[in-house]
C-alpha cells in the first residue's frame, strides 16, 4: 500500500489514524501514538496544517494522551484541533461540537467544570441546530 502510493499518501495517513484508533481502543496506547503521531505528520504536510482532517488528527492523539493522564499534552492538541475545526468548518459544524465536547472532557478531568460548561452548552446548541436542519441524519 505505502509503496503505491508513497509513504505521505493522505490515504497512508488515514490508514495510519485508523489502525492507530483500534490499537487506542485496545489499551496498546504505546503502539497507537507513534501511529497518531505520524498521521498527523503527514496530513500537516500534505493537506496542510489548517485542514479538517488534521484537526482530526490532533483530538486523536490529544484522546490518547488524556486517556493516559498526560493532561499538559492532550490541552494544546485540543485546543488546536478546535481552531482548525471553527476556522475549517465554520463554528456551527458538528465536527466542532466534537472538539468542543473533547475538550470539555479534558477540562472536567483536570477539575475546571466551569469551562467544561460552557464548551458543552456551545456542542449541545451545535447539535441541535444540525438535528433540526438535519432531521433524516
Amino acid at each position: 500500500y505505502v509503496k503505491v502510493l508513497g509513504p505521505e499518501h493522505p490515504d497512508v495517513a488515514f490508514s495510519l489514524n485508523n489502525l492507530a484508533v483500534l490499537y487506542d481502543a485496545q489499551g496498546r496506547y504505546a503502539e497507537a501514538e507513534p501511529l497518531y503521531q505520524r498521521s498527523l505528520a503527514i496530513r500537516e504536510k500534505v493537506l496542510g496544517p489548517e485542514h479538517p482532517d488534521v484537526a482530526e488528527s490532533l483530538n486523536n492523539l490529544a484522546g490518547l494522551y488524556e486517556i493516559q493522564g498526560r493532561y499538559a499534552e492532550a490541552e494544546p492538541l485540543y485546543q488546536r484541533a478546535l481552531a482548525i475545526s471553527e476556522k475549517a468548518l465554520g463554528p456551527k459544524h458538528p465536527d466542532v461540537a466534537k472538539s468542543l465536547e473533547n475538550y470539555a472532557d479534558l477540562l472536567r478531568e483536570t477539575k475546571r467544570s466551569d469551562d467544561a460548561s460552557q464548551l458543552e452548552v456551545r456542542a449541545k446548541a451545535i447539535r441541535a441546530k444540525h438535528a433540526l436542519d438535519n432531521p433524516l441524519e
